[in-house]
């Protein structure tokens, strides 16, 4: 990468995404305060460990990424496959335990990128005869077959929050390659008649205890509608400056659960209060404008179909995380990135952000202004 690229880097990217992972060691400090700070050591040296790895990958072309992306897609495979055959960890096989709980992995959140490049890699291909061949339906099967086996292994795990991450990728992408509008209706006769069917006869019942949950929180305060009903005490009783770091009474007092992941937001709106809540939101928006930006400024197809896959990915994480501690959106169990206790998410989220710098680094002129 040559001086002249190194200044097309969208800078901001990375910057809003330290500040979030400060804030998040904040609030990290508060919610393991009792535990003896063992979350807040441990992520603590998995955004050092992260921000390095973004570096590196920042120094690989995209393109060799994208080039790889077959093998990358099988090996994500694989590992979707073997994490079904370890044991459960609150009601899901979805980690590799490394020692005696020392290192996990989740290759759900690692594989979010082998399936993004592979498909940019695809959908690249295929349009090399032009815009249109997407909407052939043969092409459109293709498509869907590679995206339907991650996503079959990720419900079976089960973990239903990252596999509507996948989806919203998926459509940004085909949005973005000029899927005609007739799919787009089809799609939404779909999933309105799928959505009761899935209910009644294929969701299980914790599943399906969320999303009751979600409708009407007050109808079970105590058991399933705790968690939520909680998380809005918490924010609300925050107001604008917060009630203090280790002040909180839902942090401290063991009301919200987890703390540390899904409602970390939760706990920033509660000892924080409404303007650093604000702010989490704020430069979450800025990474997905930032990333849009990204692949509206490449020429090759391939780049910009993995920043807006990126930037899916991103706003999927935002809207639910912050959404479902509100009340506003059912509980999945879907991590708020760079702020939320994990390395799984914390290093991908990294990655992600490396090759973004990297597709940034190469604009010049976008693929939209033919």
């Amino acid at each position: 990468m040559n001086i002249k690229n190194f200044r097309k880097i969208e800078w901001w990217i990375p910057l809003c995404a330290i500040i979030l992972c400060g804030i998040g060691l904040v609030a990290l400090f508060s919610a393991s305060y009792d535990s003896g700070l063992e979350e807040f050591k441990k992520q603590a040296i998995w955004i050092a460990v992260s921000i390095i790895i973004m570096f590196i990958v920042m120094f690989i072309d995209y393109k060799l990424i994208i080039k790889i992306s077959p093998v990358l897609y099988g090996i994500a495979i694989i590992s979707l496959i073997a994490v079904l055959f370890t044991e459960e960890i609150n009601g899901a096989r979805s980690w590799f335990v490394i020692g005696d709980d020392l290192f996990s992995i989740q290759p759900a959140e690692v594989s979010k990128i082998c399936v993004i490049a592979f498909l940019a890699y695809i959908m690249s291909i295929m349009q090399r005869k032009g815009r249109s061949e997407i909407n052939k339906i043969s092409k459109l099967g293709i498509i869907m077959a590679i995206i339907a086996v991650p996503l079959f292994l990720i419900i079976l795990e089960p973990d239903y929050g990252t596999a509507m991450a996948y989806i919203v990728s998926i459509v940004l992408m085909l949005f973005v390659a000029g899927i005609n509008k007739k799919y787009i209706i089809v799609a939404m006769a779909i999933v309105i008649i799928a959505v009761p069917v899935a209910y009644n006869f294929v969701l299980p019942e914790h599943a399906k205890k969320r999303i009751d949950t979600f409708l009407n929180p007050e109808s079970d305060p105590r058991g399933a509608g705790y968690n939520v009903l909680q998380s809005k005490l918490a924010i609300g009783a925050g107001q604008i400056t917060g009630m203090g770091i280790l002040e909180g009474n839902q942090t401290q007092l063991g009301y919200l659960y987890p703390k540390s992941t899904d409602f970390i937001f939760s706990v920033i709106g509660e000892e924080m209060g409404f303007i650093v809540a604000g702010s989490v939101i704020v430069l979450n928006i800025v990474i997905i404008t930032k990333a849009v930006q990204v692949a509206k400024g490449i020429k090759d197809e391939a780049g910009a179909y993995v920043a807006i896959g990126i930037a899916g990915i991103f706003l999927f994480h935002t809207l639910e995380n912050i959404g479902m501690t509100m009340g506003l959106l059912p509980i999945t169990g879907v991590p708020l990135l760079f702020v939320s206790y994990g390395g799984s998410s914390m290093m991908t989220s990294f990655i992600y952000l490396g090759i973004l710098l990297n597709i940034s680094s190469q604009r010049k002129n976008s693929m939209f202004n033919k």
